[in-house]
């Protein structure tokens, strides 16, 4: 189908210029070529399309008809051709976001308000969840995904660095006996993010990185769930640090064997490998570093 559907846009660029030489130089193909995709077209068909000499060629009644049938396929694919170009040039159409539920509240998602705000021709779908979606079987446009990389085959950018916490709450660390060594840790109650690994790494500015291995008496599938059971008392746990920095000054919660501190997790845009620089998803991912960079400098 796509070699007829070639061959009708040679033939009706053909019959439009009245010659092969001609719509050779339109198509910048040689005459050699034109005469090809027309032969082939009749050969399929099983009719003549057109009458040719060397000096000049005419359409057949067949050709007459497949030439006006031709014309309109190729205005409407024109339309939708500009269509989409001036949708591109406008930013305007529908993008379809995945988040992780924890960035509700953090100031990513104020950068996503700021965009639909400027472009208000772009509709947004965003689902914010802890569990990956896949972004080729869920046609998503853009994710937005913290810590390593897993799928090579898309393409990223990072965004930004997380601070993370390691943090307990008071009335939990006055349960406990006075921390000796950080390695201690790992005979303490956590509350574990269930998307992780069981293992923690802490690192030290001077000390380099500690891992330990941790086995939550509790786990959860959501960052803010795991925030919540902390805050109720019933173990550790290592959220980014603006989920805590106010309980923190309050005195809710409290830094945990400090200076020794869980590292920063990079935040990523994610997206298709085949998606265009000049789509919806790139243009809202070059707005976010923006944002990112101005607050940055401010």
């Amino acid at each position: 189908m796509i070699d007829e559907l070639r061959a009708m846009a040679v033939f009706a660029k053909t019959a439009e210029c009245g010659s092969f030489r001609m719509a050779a130089k339109e198509l910048h193909l040689s005459p050699s070529v034109v005469s090809h995709h027309i032969s082939q077209l009749e050969r399929r068909l099983g009719v003549a399309l057109l009458y040719r000499s060397t000096r000049r060629l005419s359409l057949t009644d067949h050709g007459t008809r497949l030439f006006a049938a031709a014309r309109q396929m190729l205005a409407a694919a024109e339309t939708g051709l500009n269509e989409i170009k001036q949708t591109q040039e406008e930013a305007s159409g529908k993008l379809r976001l995945t988040l992780p539920s924890m960035l509700a509240n953090h100031p990513v998602t104020r950068h996503i308000a700021a965009f639909a705000n400027r472009y208000t021709r772009v509709s947004l779908d965003i689902n914010y969840s802890d569990h990956p979606q896949d972004l080729i079987r869920d046609s998503i446009d853009l994710a937005i995904r913290i810590g390593p990389l897993k799928d090579s085959s898309l393409k990223s950018r990072k965004l930004f660095d997380m601070p993370r916490a390691l943090v307990a709450s008071t009335s939990f660390l006055q349960r406990q006996s006075k921390l000796k060594k950080p390695e201690d840790l790992t005979h303490w109650d956590w509350i574990g993010l269930s998307t992780r690994s069981g293992r923690k790494d802490l690192q030290h500015p001077k000390r380099g990185v500690l891992s330990i291995e941790i086995k939550p008496r509790i786990s959860a599938d959501s960052m803010e769930a795991v925030y919540q059971l902390c805050l109720a008392g019933l173990g550790l746990c290592t959220p980014p640090m603006f989920m805590v920095e106010k309980d923190i000054q309050e005195g809710q919660l409290a830094m945990v064997s400090p200076p020794w501190h869980p590292p920063s997790l990079g935040v990523y845009a994610v997206w298709p490998p085949n998606a265009s620089y000049n789509q919806l998803a790139m243009r809202l991912v070059a707005f976010m570093i923006d944002q990112i960079e101005s607050s940055q400098a401010g």
